[in-house]
């Protein structure tokens, strides 16, 4: 009778995971269709880096205009503008630009084109916490990276309930570097310029032009 209340415990605690992983499988979907329903995306940001043994402590602003695969980075002082073939990196302290050729099928390249969609694969994934962060209700997802190599530990995504949209990631290293990126803003559908995605070289006549491929 002992070891049957035990096999029936074990049982219900790996069906209590698997409603678990179901739950957050649907919302991770709705997610992604949502994102995926704009025409595009124009999203305002805080990044924060954290490594308490290094003493390490640095928090950053930038903002990502998306529109399918094709996007414009501002961060950290630089520019990345990918037209849908090739990436320009402009960097004003150097008044340098490199010039690359990126393949988005390699699953292993990271592209803001994929921040809103990266864990369709590679991770295992389970429903965290519920936070209410000032009135809105934050479902957390925790992220594991399947591939033994990943210097990740894990991520925990935060997702609004009611929008679906992402509010923050929280990604920790194995290493015990923490870093965390917060939505501070999330625009879709927005009126863009028809040369958004388009590198001019004649916007920079002094800065020094390195094809990388």
């Amino acid at each position: 009778m002992k070891k049957f209340i035990q096999i029936a415990f074990i049982l219900l605690i790996c069906f209590s995971v698997q409603a678990q992983d179901k739950k957050a499988k649907t919302l991770l979907d709705q997610v992604t269709a949502k994102v995926k329903s704009y025409n595009n995306i124009v999203i305002d940001f805080k990044y924060s880096l954290n490594n308490s043994k290094e003493n390490i402590n640095q928090d950053s602003k930038g903002n990502v205009t998306l529109k399918g695969n094709q996007y414009v980075l501002n961060f950290m002082g630089m520019t990345k503008i990918f037209d849908g073939k090739k990436t320009y990196t402009i960097v004003p302290e150097d008044e340098e630009i490199n010039i690359s050729t990126v393949n988005e099928k390699d699953d292993s390249a990271v592209t803001p084109s994929k921040m809103l969609t990266f864990f369709n694969s590679g991770y295992k994934y389970s429903m965290d916490i519920l936070q209410n962060v000032r009135g809105r209700k934050i479902q957390y997802v925790k992220l594991i990276p399947t591939n033994p190599k990943d210097q990740r530990k894990e991520i925990l995504l935060g997702i609004d309930v009611q929008t679906k949209h992402i509010y923050n990631l929280i990604e920790t290293g194995k290493k015990g570097t923490k870093t965390t990126l917060t939505v501070n803003s999330f625009k879709t559908n927005q009126p863009l310029s028809k040369n958004q995605f388009t590198f001019v070289a004649s916007k920079y006549p002094n800065y020094y032009i390195n094809k990388l491929d």
